[in-house]
Formats: C-alpha cells, sequence, structure tokens
C-alpha cells in the first residue's frame, strides 16, 4: 500500500475512530482535501471469523495490535489496566464496544455553578442539542422518548427502541413496587434495517464483535469519507506534530511506516482525534525549545483531570428463569437518581442483559462431558439477574496521563503512564449505587449475591478530561470550537476535551463535538 504523504492537504487527522472519522467524512464531503493517518491496521475480513478468534481460549482478541508497542505502566493508589480495552485501528474503539449511546444531562455542563464542584463547560447543552440530534443520525440510533429524566430534545430517535428483555419484566415487577423508574436505552445498532446496515438479528457478542454488522462501528464513516475523496494511510505511526518557527501553527506530522520510513505530512490544518490517551502522548512527545513541556501545553493542563467512570454492580439467583435469549446490550436503564445532589456524583443505574455465568466458557472449562456437563450447565445458566451503574468521577488535577521516560515502545518512544486513583466522594456514590441496587434484588428474593462497591470496582475505560476546553487558556489546552489555545491551526477532537464526564456513556458526546468541530473547520477553510 502507498503510505506516503498527501500533496497540498487542508486537513490532516490523526486517528481513524469515531471522532476522525466523522470529521473526516464531513470535510471531504464539503470538498475539502482530507488525510487521516491511522496508528493501526485495517481489520478486513468475516466478522463471525472475527468473532471465532476472540472465543478461542487463551486468546484476548480479534484485534492483532502488531507486538508489544503498547506496553505501559501505572501509579496511583489503584492500578489502571489501560491497554485492557484500547484498539488500535481503522474504526478505533468501536470495534469492540458495547454500543450504547445517551446525551449528557444539563447539569453535566454546569456543574460548578450548580453544585460548586468540577468544571463548567464553555458549551451548554442547548449548544449540542442539534449536534446530538445529528449524531443520533449517523450512528442510526434505536430509542424511545420514554425517560422523563433525560434532557429535552427536539426530535424522535432515527429508529425504534429495543423492547425491553425477559430480565427486565422481572426487574420491572420490584421497581414499580419500590417507585423506581425503567426506560429504553439508547442504542447504537439497527432495530431495523439503516444505513445499508442489517438489523440486529440476536448473536448476542456485541462486544466485541457484532457478526450482522447491526451495530455501528466508525469503519462506515471511514468509508464514507474515502468514497468522498479523503485518502486514509493506516499503519501510519504518528510520532510528533512540528510547529513553525514563531510556535503559532502546526506545519507537518511525522509518521513512521511498518517498514521503518519516516514521512512529514503537511496540511493546512490539523485535527488530533486519537483518544484520551493518545492524544495526550503525543502532544508530549511534541515538545520543543517553544514548547518544553509539550505542545498546546502553555497551561500546563495537557494530561491533567484524566477521568473515567466507575463501576457498581450486584447480582445472584433466583429461583425461575431469568431470560429466554442471550441479549449482549442493555435495553433498560435508570436516570432517576442522576442529578441528586448527595452525593453529587451522576449515577446512572443499568439492569444487565449478560448475567450470570457463560455456557459457552463454563464448558471449555469443566472437568465432567455428556450428560454430566449437560446437567451441570442447566443448573448454572439462565437463572440469573444483575444490576450495573455508571457513577461519574470529578475531575482532580491529580489524575493524569504522562509519559514514562524508562519504558519505551519498539520505535524508541516513551509510552503512557497513568496516574489515577478514585476519592472518598467517588466512593460514597458507588456505595449509594450499591444501596439502590440492593433495595431491587432484595424485593425480587435473589440469593447467592455478588457484588461490585467501591473496594471492588474498575474504570469503565472511558477516558476523558486529557485536553480539556475552556474560556481561559491559562487553565485549559481547547477553546469551545476545540482549537488550541496555542496554535491556531490545532483542533482537538474527542472525549479529552470534555471538563467533566457525567455518567454517561462518552461516545454520542464525542460524536456531537466532532460534528460541531467539522462545522467550525469547513467555515475555517471557507
Amino acid at each position: 500500500m502507498d503510505r506516503t504523504p498527501v500533496a497540498d492537504a487542508d486537513v490532516c487527522i490523526v486517528g481513524a475512530g469515531p471522532a476522525g472519522g466523522l470529521v473526516a467524512h464531513r470535510l471531504a464531503e464539503s470538498g475539502a482535501t482530507v488525510v487521516v493517518l491511522e496508528a493501526g491496521p485495517r481489520f478486513d475480513g468475516d466478522r463471525r471469523e472475527q468473532l471465532e478468534q476472540h472465543i478461542r481460549p487463551g486468546l484476548d482478541g480479534p484485534w492483532e495490535m502488531g507486538g508489544p508497542r503498547d506496553a505501559f505502566s501505572s501509579t496511583g493508589e489503584s492500578f489502571y489496566p489501560l491497554n485492557a480495552a484500547r484498539v488500535k485501528g481503522v474504526g478505533g474503539s468501536t470495534l469492540h464496544w458495547q454500543g450504547m449511546v445517551m446525551r449528557l444531562h444539563e447539569r453535566d455542563f454546569e456543574l460548578d455553578t450548580r453544585h460548586g464542584v468540577g468544571a463548567d463547560w464553555p458549551v451548554g447543552y442547548d449548544d449540542l442539542r442539534p449536534y446530538y440530534a445529528a449524531a443520533e443520525r449517523e450512528f442510526g440510533v434505536a430509542g424511545a422518548a420514554d425517560n422523563p429524566y433525560a434532557p429535552p430534545r427536539d426530535e424522535p430517535y432515527p429508529l425504534p427502541a429495543f423492547r425491553p428483555s425477559h430480565s427486565d419484566s422481572i426487574f420491572a415487577e420490584a421497581c414499580e413496587r419500590l417507585g423506581i423508574d425503567m426506560h429504553s436505552v439508547g442504542n447504537a445498532r439497527n432495530s431495523e434495517p439503516y444505513d445499508d446496515r442489517s438489523p440486529c438479528v440476536g448473536y448476542g457478542t456485541c462486544k466485541p464483535v457484532c457478526p450482522s454488522g447491526a451495530k455501528y462501528t466508525a469503519e462506515s464513516h471511514v468509508e464514507k469519507a474515502e468514497a468522498a475523496g479523503a485518502r486514509v494511510i493506516d499503519r501510519a505511526r504518528v510520532r510528533r506534530l512540528e510547529h513553525d518557527e514563531a510556535g503559532e501553527r502546526v506545519v507537518a506530522a511525522a509518521y513512521t511506516t511498518p517498514g521503518g520510513e519516516t514521512h512529514r505530512q503537511e496540511a493546512t490544518q490539523f485535527v488530533l482525534a486519537c483518544g484520551g490517551v493518545e492524544n495526550v502522548r503525543l502532544l508530549l512527545l511534541s515538545d520543543s525549545d517553544r514548547y518544553p513541556d509539550g505542545l498546546a501545553n502553555s497551561s500546563g493542563a495537557v494530561g491533567r483531570y484524566f477521568m473515567d467512570h466507575l463501576f457498581a454492580g450486584m447480582g445472584g439467583r433466583l429461583d425461575r428463569p431469568t431470560r429466554q435469549n442471550h441479549v449482549g446490550f442493555n435495553t433498560s436503564e435508570c436516570h432517576q437518581f442522576y442529578d441528586d445532589a448527595d452525593p453529587v456524583n451522576g449515577l446512572k443505574l443499568e439492569f444487565l442483559n449478560y448475567a450470570g455465568p457463560s455456557p459457552v466458557i463454563d464448558a471449555l472449562h469443566a472437568d465432567t462431558w455428556g450428560d454430566d456437563l449437560l446437567d451441570q450447565l442447566d443448573e448454572s445458566y439462565g437463572t440469573h439477574v444483575s444490576m450495573g451503574a455508571l457513577v461519574e468521577q470529578l475531575p482532580r488535577e491529580d489524575n493524569y496521563v504522562g509519559l514514562d521516560r524508562e519504558t519505551t515502545d519498539d520505535l524508541g518512544d516513551p509510552v503512557p503512564e497513568i496516574h489515577w486513583s478514585v476519592d472518598e466522594q467517588t466512593d460514597a456514590a458507588l456505595s449509594r449505587a450499591n444501596e439502590i441496587q440492593a433495595r431491587v434484588l432484595d424485593e425480587l428474593g435473589v440469593e447467592d449475591r455478588w457484588t461490585v462497591g467501591p473496594d471492588e470496582t474498575g474504570p469503565a475505560y472511558h477516558h476523558m478530561g486529557t485536553t480539556r476546553m475552556g474560556d481561559d487558556p491559562e487553565s485549559s489546552v481547547v477553546d469551545a470550537e476545540c482549537r488550541a489555545h496555542d496554535l491556531d491551526n490545532l483542533w482537538i477532537s474527542g472525549s479529552s476535551v470534555f471538563p467533566t464526564g457525567g455518567a454517561m456513556n462518552p461516545t454520542l458526546t464525542i460524536a456531537a463535538l466532532s460534528l460541531r468541530l467539522a462545522e467550525s473547520l469547513r467555515a475555517e477553510l471557507e
């Protein structure tokens, strides 16, 4: 494949995930000359084959990552398993995401004003409202306007919501008695044919791989961008951004290809869209005499305020069947406690459709065969229920992404180093989630319980906050348009610009901000 630079490029985008794919498509469609540099490969081939790879014992996933270049270190009170959820490749994290999407609430944009914690965004919900609707159309979101706690919307979802599952109906019995509301989940997967993709046919393997193609991945927008004239170069690992003598503009992205060749991609405008960790890593690797602490980092905020969502869960066994078929995504959730002030951290309850042991995994690890194995699986499978919750982590300057100068990748560049811990306020929100979950399970009479609370919690792998947006160049990295304060032709797209993270899965907000950025950048090019 030809991996040489594109001449006379208007825009160079680093990263081909949902942010980069959407920006590339919108700009290429408007007539701009766009080149996308993606560190990882294209994962061509049959989704069923990729799934078969994933479930074979001893393999971590179907996405070949090309060796040990993603080694990392982690410090702080809590170990952060960075590479457990990252994918470098065309499509980015949507290659293995679960596909649940929802809008942030109005309070998420005004947390400091309303509660005196966190930060306010330089944009409000109403500013993003039309872009949220556009993002839902781009993804093909299935949902229903049945959530009285959700922010206001102007139009219906593009696709009808998925029906509540059998286990949802069991939870509904208890929730109705307890006065807890349940409502549908927005899903970026087809409930009916949409955008040349199949409807969901119930494979139940949504994470990591949807064999039918019903679940959205950013590959579709990358392909649309290419059809509109964009050039996408895979396995092009951008190692630094070069700026002009005055330090006011980026002039080139320096990248290395698999054969060891180095190239410089010049462009008029540059967009970083490689995630909440790699955006930071690239800026820090691009230090210079003008920017000794990293490019676009006169504020010192690059890498700071790293946030994730924390998981709280509880489940156990009932004395009746709990589901009729495997459903690999959530169909019901609860925002009723999201805007509570004590604790102030956002809290989203989830009713999980994939509770209990997997018969496939149990069979692979069983010590018995034949009828004995069948009896064992009948006893363990399909009698469990469980609830989850995403809990907000507020931004803290001492949670940050840096560089581990002692550990390098196969090109000799320092790898990311994560400094991350969970504070008492977040622990209190996790305990609050467990309290609500226990009430529901008590009402159902669930036995043999397990709990994930403050002592067992882990991240949801939503990397946010590390190049935060704001009006003040002394405390933020980009402005309200996602343009860097320090360089007028550098833009940053993705969840790294979030000043706060709320408790909602971030990809729809990533998409909305990306579409807004594309609009601003398109006007800049005219």
